[in-house]
C-alpha cells in the first residue's frame, strides 16, 4: 500500500508540541502512508518534550509533487522569530500546488503572518492570538475545534484529535459515520464508537 500513496510530510523543529500530530500520524501509518520528517536541516531537533527526532530531510529538498500532505505542527519557534518562516513559505508553494497542509497552534500564526489565512475560513487557539499578527483574515476566523478551507486545516493546540479527524477525513483513511466515530472514540472515549469501528474494519 505504500508504493501506491506519496508519504505525509511532518515538520519537525527545535521546541516543537509533541502531542499535537501524534494521533494523525499514528492513523495515517496504520492506513499505508509513509510518515516522513522534515526539519531545516537533517540535524537532529528536540521536542518541547525532550524527544530528539533525526529528521529524514531537510526542507530545501522537500518539493509538493512528492508529498500527500504537509503537516506544521506547533512550537515555541514560531514566536520567538521568523526561523520557521521558511516552512510556512513552502506551505504556501504546497497550497498553490493543490497538495494540502494541516497547520495546529502556532503554525497557524505562522501560515497568518504569511497571508494564507487572510481568504480562508480557518482557527486558531483564540482569535486575538491570531490577530497579533497583524493579519487581514480576522473576519473568516472561526470558533471550531478545527477547520478545513480548500486544502488548508487548522486547529488550536488543545485540539489534537479533531485535527485528527480533518486529516484523516480529507485523505480519505475514514469518512461518514466511521470518521465521526473514530473522533468520538477518541475525543469522547465513547464505547459505542469502537463497535461502529470494529464493525467496519478500522477498529
Amino acid at each position: 500500500m505504500n508504493g501506491t500513496r506519496k508519504p505525509v510530510h511532518l515538520a519537525v523543529y527545535d521546541t516543537l508540541a509533541d502531542w499535537e500530530t501524534g494521533h494523525a500520524t499514528a492513523h495515517l501509518a496504520r492506513a499505508g502512508y509513509t510518515v516522513r520528517t522534515v526539519a531545516p536541516t537533517t540535524a537532529p531537533v528536540t521536542s518541547i518534550g525532550g524527544l530528539h527526532v533525526q529528521p529524514d530531510l531537510a526542507l530545501a529538498d522537500l518539493r509538493p509533487e512528492d508529498s500527500s500532505l504537509l503537516v506544521l505542527p506547533g512550537a515555541d519557534l514560531w514566536d520567538t522569530g521568523d526561523d520557521l518562516a521558511p516552512f510556512a513559505r513552502t506551505a504556501r508553494a504546497f497550497l498553490a500546488a493543490g497538495v494540502p497542509v494541516a497547520a495546529i497552534c502556532g503554525a497557524t500564526a505562522g501560515l497568518a503572518r504569511e497571508g494564507l489565512l487572510d481568504d480562508r475560513r480557518h482557527t486558531s487557539a483564540v482569535s486575538f492570538y491570531l490577530a497579533a499578527t497583524g493579519y487581514a483574515g480576522g473576519e473568516r476566523y472561526v470558533e471550531a475545534d478545527a477547520v478545513t478551507d480548500r486544502g488548508l486545516i487548522t486547529a488550536g493546540p488543545t485540539e489534537p484529535v479533531a485535527f485528527a479527524r480533518e486529516i484523516l477525513g480529507l485523505l480519505g483513511v475514514y469518512e461518514g459515520e466511521v470518521l465521526d466515530a473514530w473522533y468520538r472514540l477518541f475525543h469522547d472515549s465513547d464505547p459505542e464508537a469502537y463497535a461502529v469501528l470494529e464493525k467496519a474494519g478500522a477498529a
